[in-house]
This record gives C-alpha cells, sequence and structure tokens, in this order.
C-alpha cells in the first residue's frame, strides 16, 4: 500500500481472463469517500482513493491527517463485459459514474498507475517565508513573516518591531496565513 493512496483490492475481484478492464470515476457523496471505498472493495471491486498528508489545526495543536487528493472522487476497475455495474450507484456513500452524454467516462490507461506511483509532497501551514498575521493576544493585527516550527504547538515569526526585525515565539493557533 502506497504511503500516499489507499489502493485496496478485494481478494473476491477476479476479472475474467481476457476481458477488457479499465478504471472509471466513481462520485461520492460529500465527505463519504473512505465509506464508499470500504462498501466498494466490500462489493468486490477494485478501488484507488488517491491521498496526500496535511497539517490541520485541531484544538490548537497541529496534526498530520491523510485526506482525498480529490475530494467526492474515487476510481474503480471494472470489466467492461462481465461485471455486474449495477450494485454501484445503490453502494452507500455513492452517487454514481462520471458519464458524458449518458456514457460512463473511461480514465486513460496509465494515469491511475502513475498517480499511485507518484509521492504527493506533505502541505504544511505554512512554509518559510509565508506572509501571516497575528489574531489574537497583545500582537493581534501585526503581519509578519514565518520563520519556523518551535515545537508542535508553537511557530516563529519575524515582526518589524520598533525599527527592528524581532523573533516571536507563539501558539500556531494565534497565526493565521495572508492570502
Amino acid at each position: 500500500m502506497n504511503k500516499h493512496c489507499t489502493t485496496v483490492s478485494s481478494k473476491n475481484f477476479n476479472p475474467q481472463p481476457f476481458a477488457p478492464a479499465a478504471w472509471y470515476v466513481a462520485q461520492t457523496k460529500p465527505r463519504q469517500e473512505y465509506r464508499a471505498l470500504e462498501n466498494l472493495i466490500n462489493q468486490g471491486y477494485e478501488c484507488v482513493l488517491p491521498e496526500y498528508q496535511c497539517e490541520r489545526l485541531r484544538q490548537g495543536v497541529r496534526v498530520l491527517r491523510n485526506e482525498p487528493l480529490f475530494p467526492r472522487y474515487l476510481f474503480i476497475r471494472l470489466n467492461t463485459v462481465s461485471m455486474d455495474w449495477g450494485p454501484i450507484r445503490s453502494t452507500y456513500g455513492v452517487v454514481g459514474l462520471v458519464r458524458f452524454g449518458g456514457v460512463p467516462a473511461s480514465v486513460p490507461e496509465g494515469l491511475v498507475e502513475a498517480m499511485i506511483k507518484r509521492s504527493v509532497p506533505q502541505q504544511n501551514l505554512f512554509s518559510a517565508g509565508d506572509q501571516v498575521s497575528i489574531t489574537t493576544g497583545p500582537f493581534a493585527g501585526l503581519e509578519g513573516i514565518f520563520e519556523q516550527d518551535d515545537g508542535v504547538a508553537r511557530v516563529v515569526i519575524l515582526l518589524e518591531f520598533m525599527q527592528k526585525q524581532q523573533r516571536l515565539s507563539m501558539p500556531v493557533g494565534d497565526v493565521c496565513r495572508l492570502e
């Protein structure tokens, strides 16, 4: 299993020899990608849910989470001759297959395999040099430059204060990135 892709193949999945199989895109209900993935696998379908790792704030503390690379979509490998596609649209978490003109759209050959092999970089809350603003505390409203992390729950920013650049360590929840 790739560390940035949830690729699961059911042991019940057994495509017919010489039957053409292709990757298709299944649309899921909002925030139900993992539920749809689990239910499709339980039915014997081969599925891939590309993910990336990102930092999020949870109660003022940074946590790493895996999130879907394509929210509301996952890839499903279907045999175009002998597989029953009917149960897909009634699977919990699945809206249906992506279609163009009423025909399910297949993904170009090799694209899903290339996605599985390719590593998606981790996305951090802040990168060195980002413009940030202090949201709470005695320095609220001041803008600075993110310099580095200072442990799990703190960051170091550079502030232009009293005509000199000052280093300030503060809780990560008190800082937001300027767009």
